[in-house]
């Protein structure tokens, strides 16, 4: 719409000279100073001004050197005023704890939790600092078995106790595996043979339920409320006492043959027992 203002079609008139300023990428132009040049403009009188201080620096340091050839006393080297400074650790650090402030203020404003709704293992502190170092005997073991309200509930499986306080509903008293706390039943979490194997005995299992007890241990490990709380020492096995029997005849008969089932607690029709489920 410029024909409006200017109908006659008149050349546009040049910018005054005293709105014109070098060109910082090219000294044979000039450009003007309007607002898009301004970012230009002032990276410009930085670099001049960072010039400045540093061909200052440079001739203060000749004197010092000068002082020094004469043996005149002068003070510590001056550091460049324009030289980059590196990040060290301790602003790495700072970055860091900036970085974890903004995204739990973050959480907490997106989603009404500082940790995004994430309730795993890792956002409690008993993960961090484990109290894994108690040692028990059996018999100090039972008196974790929920019959005492005011102790807490511990489960051991091979030699590993854990506590198991946070689903009482499960293993208190009146719980569908109450009989599983207070004591190590290792054997039971590879046969099934919840009421007959309550022994950490592992004697004689087959590969497939050594596996089972290795992923019982492994998911009391890894569980988000469950924790290790020490070791249970047991007596020594007498290597002539009987192996115990298993609950599925069928399996004892053929001494425990490993099956095609994927499951290690699972178990033919013929088991007496229900296997154990729990939920994660």
């Amino acid at each position: 719409m410029s024909w409006i203002w200017n109908p006659d079609g008149d050349a546009p008139k040049p910018p005054a000279e005293d709105n014109m300023v070098q060109d910082p990428s090219d000294p044979t132009r000039k450009v003007t100073k309007k607002a898009a040049n301004q970012p230009f403009l002032a990276h410009k009188q930085y670099r001049e001004k960072q010039e400045q201080e540093h061909q200052a620096w440079l001739q203060r340091n000749r004197e010092r050197e000068e002082k020094l050839a004469r043996g005149e006393e002068v003070g510590p080297a001056e550091v460049d005023p324009t030289a980059e400074q590196e990040v060290e650790l301790l602003g790495l650090l700072k970055f860091i704890v900036y970085l974890i402030l903004i995204i739990v203020i973050a959480g907490k404003f997106f989603t009404g939790s500082f940790l995004w709704e994430y309730d795993g293992k890792w956002a409690r502190l008993k993960t961090y600092w484990p109290n894994s170092g108690r040692l028990f005997s059996e018999t100090y073991l039972a008196t974790f078995d929920g019959n005492d309200p005011t102790k807490p509930l511990y489960l051991a499986i091979d030699g590993d106790v854990f506590d198991v306080s946070s689903n009482s509903r499960t293993y208190g008293p009146g719980g569908p595996y109450h009989h599983m706390v207070g004591v190590d039943a290792a054997r039971s979490f590879g046969t099934g043979c919840f009421a007959t194997h309550r022994t950490h005995d592992l004697r004689g299992l087959t590969d497939n339920e050594l596996r089972g007890v290795e992923h019982w241990k492994k998911f009391f490990t890894e569980h988000k409320t469950y924790y290790k709380v020490g070791k249970v020492l047991h007596h020594p096995i007498d290597p002539k006492s009987p192996i115990p029997e298993h609950c599925d005849p069928k399996k004892e008969q053929t001494n425990h043959p490993t099956t095609g089932n994927s499951n290690p607690m699972s178990h033919s029709k013929g088991n007496t027992e229900t296997p154990i489920r729990e939920e994660l």
